[in-house]
């Protein structure tokens, strides 16, 4: 299965701290829908390029790649992707450079149409998402997630604040 991942990205959610707690059930979640994945037949994690929950996963899925045949890639939307991010962003940028497969969809941004066409591309290339979304907390994701909605045969797992919430009830190794 080649499954593309995207979500709230770490500004939508207002967290800055890779500490707080929050990310790290955040992560817990992350932990647990990956293992459920693997043991579906996972064998790619399409990434995007974005800091937040894409680079969580990326965080944990370097980690399981050393125990499980798992294969990385990012196709950034432009080659130009994350060239005025800070020193820090900079770095999490890097990690996403090193995968099995990088590659950008476009030289660079040119009009609004392209990030239709790059959704396209990618739902045609995978066989499903890992979104964390919820239509209740619109962002721009809500065009993916709507686009994902009218696919056919199309496997998608949503990640809710609802199970977030679920996660934390029972979470209580804050200090992982």
């Amino acid at each position: 299965m080649r499954l593309l991942l995207s979500g709230y990205r770490h500004t939508d959610l207002g967290l800055f701290n890779e500490k707080d707690p929050r990310v790290l059930v955040i992560k817990e979640a992350i932990k647990r829908d990956l293992m459920h994945f693997l043991d579906d037949g996972l064998e790619w994690l399409i990434f995007t390029g974005n800091l937040g929950f894409e680079y969580w996963v990326l965080e944990e899925a370097l980690r399981l790649k050393e125990a499980y045949d798992l294969q990385l890639a990012c196709i950034f939307p432009f080659e130009t992707h994350g060239e005025n991010w800070s020193d820090q962003n900079q770095e999490k940028l890097a990690k996403f450079k090193t995968l099995d497969f990088v590659t950008a969809a476009y030289k660079r941004y040119e009009n609004p149409g392209q990030f239709r066409d790059y959704n396209t591309f990618l739902i045609d290339h995978t066989d499903g998402a890992y979104l964390f979304y919820d239509p209740e907390n619109e962002t721009n994701l809500k065009y993916l997630y709507e686009k994902l909605h009218t696919q056919d045969n199309y496997f998608l797992k949503l990640l809710r604040f609802d199970d977030l919430n679920e996660i934390a009830e029972n979470f209580s190794d804050f200090d992982r």
